[in-house]
């Protein structure tokens, strides 16, 4: 019994073996828009990506805590400006009321 082998052709089905396996992962960055799909791609890649990924997370939720301190600055602002006018008003009344030129009843009105 005789065996024949074809060196060539197995050289050649391996390589077409690694060519494909090489195209379908080039097609998969190409699909995703991502250089790193799985972490077998690139590990430590990814790994850096992961914590730059957490950083922008912590920085926009920090970005979102400074405006919402921002509104209750202005809320807290816009209730000091009224009480600052209930207080001016009281003032110009108090004011009025103590010159001496008014009765009991003009009095009891301003009150």
């Amino acid at each position: 019994m005789r065996i024949n082998n074809n060196i060539p052709a197995l050289n050649t089905h391996r390589m077409l073996g690694l060519t494909n396996s090489s195209l379908e992962k080039t097609l998969e960055r190409l699909s995703s828009g991502k250089r790193i799909n799985r972490a077998s791609d690139d590990a430590a890649g990814l790994a850096i990506s992961q914590k730059m990924e957490a950083q922008v997370r912590g920085l926009r939720q920090a970005s979102r805590n400074s405006l919402d301190g921002i509104s209750l600055i202005q809320t807290a602002e816009g209730a000091l400006n009224e009480v600052h006018a209930m207080l001016q008003r009281m003032r110009e009344l108090a004011v009025q009321g103590a010159n001496g030129i008014y009765e009991k009843d003009d009095l009891e009105a301003i009150a």
